[in-house]
C-alpha cells in the first residue's frame, strides 16, 4: 500500500490516493474550517461575507442563462421527458414507470428525489430568528422570497443547459462549464467553474450558520447538554456549538464520497421535513393555545400533503439510503 505522504500535494488536494481505497478532500476540509471561524465571529460578519458571495454567484447564474441562450438548439428538447414524469419505486426498486438496468425507477420524480439537496438550506433562515429585528416580517420574506428566486434560476439554467447539449452527453461532474466547452465557448468555462465554487461556499456558510443555532435551541429545551447553549462572551454567538458542528462537518466533507453525502442528505432532510409536518398537526391538538408567531394555513391539509410528498420522494431513493438513515 503506498504511503499517502509520498503522493504529490496536488493528488492529495483532489482527494484521490491511488491504491488505498480512500479519499481525502483537503480543499473541502480547509474551506469548511475557515467558514466555521467566520460564523463564530458573528452573524453580521457571516451575513456580509455570504451576501457578497450570493451576489457573485447570482451574477454567474444570470450570465449562464443569457450567454447560453445563444447556443440553444430546439432539437435537444425532443423527446422532452424521455423517461416519463411519474415513476414509483419502493426502497430503490421500480414498481411503476421505466427502470434502469439495475431495476431502479427513472424519470422526473426519481430525478427530483436525487436532486432534492438543491433545495436544502432555505429552512436555515428560520434558525436566525432570535437575531432578526423583525422576525414576523423578515423570516417569511426571506424564506419564500429566496425559494421563489432560486426556483426561477434553477429552471432557467436547466432550460439552457438541456438546450445547449443533448441530455445524454451532459457531464455530471461539471455540467454547465462542460456544456459551454462542448459548443465551443471555452472562454466561459473558467468563469462558470469559479462561480460554482463560490456558490458551494455560500451554501456551506448558510448551513454552518444554522446548525449551531438548532443545537442551541435543543440544549435550551434540555435535549442536548448545556454546553451547546453557551454563547461567546464577545461575539454573542453559539461558538461551542459552531466549533463542534463545524469540525464534524469538515471531517465528513474530507473523507465521505460526494455521492454518498448527497443521497444521505436527501433522505435525512426529507425525513426531518416529514417529522416537522406531522408535529405541526400533533401540536395543534396537544397545545392549541401556545403562542405561534408563524401559523401554517389549512392544517391538517397542508402538512398531510407535504409529508406525503416527502415520503414519496424518500421511496424513490436507492435502498442503500434507507440503511444509512437507520444507522445514522
Amino acid at each position: 500500500m503506498p504511503n499517502v505522504f509520498e503522493k504529490a500535494p496536488w493528488d492529495i488536494v483532489h482527494g484521490r490516493v491511488e491504491g488505498t481505497g480512500s479519499a481525502l478532500d483537503l480543499v473541502a476540509l480547509l474551506i469548511t474550517l475557515v467558514i466555521m471561524f467566520i460564523v463564530i465571529r458573528g452573524v453580521k460578519e457571516s451575513a456580509s461575507f455570504n451576501a457578497l458571495m450570493v451576489a457573485f454567484k447570482t451574477s454567474v447564474v444570470l450570465f449562464v442563462i443569457f450567454a447560453g441562450f445563444a447556443y440553444i438548439s430546439a432539437k435537444n428538447y425532443s423527446p422532452f421527458m424521455p423517461y416519463g414524469f411519474f415513476s414509483f419505486s419502493l426502497f430503490g426498486r421500480g414498481l411503476i414507470g421505466q427502470t434502469n438496468d439495475g431495476g431502479a425507477a427513472v424519470g422526473v420524480l426519481s430525478g427530483a428525489a436525487i436532486t432534492f439537496f438543491a433545495y436544502i438550506g432555505f429552512d436555515c433562515v428560520s434558525t436566525t430568528a432570535e437575531e432578526c429585528k423583525r422576525p414576523q416580517r423578515d423570516l417569511p420574506i426571506g424564506i419564500v422570497g429566496s425559494l421563489a428566486i432560486s426556483t426561477a434560476l434553477y429552471v432557467g439554467v436547466s432550460i439552457v443547459l438541456v438546450g445547449m447539449v443533448p441530455y445524454q452527453t451532459i457531464d455530471i461532474d461539471a455540467p454547465v462549464s462542460k456544456a459551454f466547452g462542448a459548443v465551443g465557448a471555452h472562454w466561459a468555462e473558467g468563469i462558470i467553474a469559479f462561480g460554482a465554487v463560490v456558490g458551494l461556499i455560500s451554501v456551506l456558510t448558510v448551513n454552518i450558520m444554522g446548525q449551531p443555532r438548532i443545537f442551541m435551541a435543543m440544549a435550551r429545551d434540555g435535549l442536548l447538554p448545556n454546553l451547546f447553549s453557551q454563547v461567546h462572551p464577545v461575539y454573542k454567538t453559539p461558538d461551542r456549538s459552531a466549533l463542534i458542528s463545524g469540525v464534524c462537518t469538515a471531517l465528513i466533507a474530507a473523507f465521505v464520497p460526494m455521492n454518498v453525502l448527497v443521497e444521505l442528505v436527501n433522505i435525512g432532510t426529507l425525513f426531518a421535513f416529514t417529522i416537522v409536518q406531522i408535529s405541526v398537526i400533533i401540536l395543534r391538538k396537544t397545545s392549541p393555545s401556545i403562542e405561534r408567531p408563524f401559523v401554517c394555513p389549512y392544517v391538517p391539509i397542508v402538512p398531510i400533503i407535504g409529508s406525503a410528498l416527502c415520503i414519496l420522494l424518500m421511496l424513490a431513493l436507492p435502498a442503500a439510503n434507507w440503511v444509512r438513515l437507520v444507522v445514522s
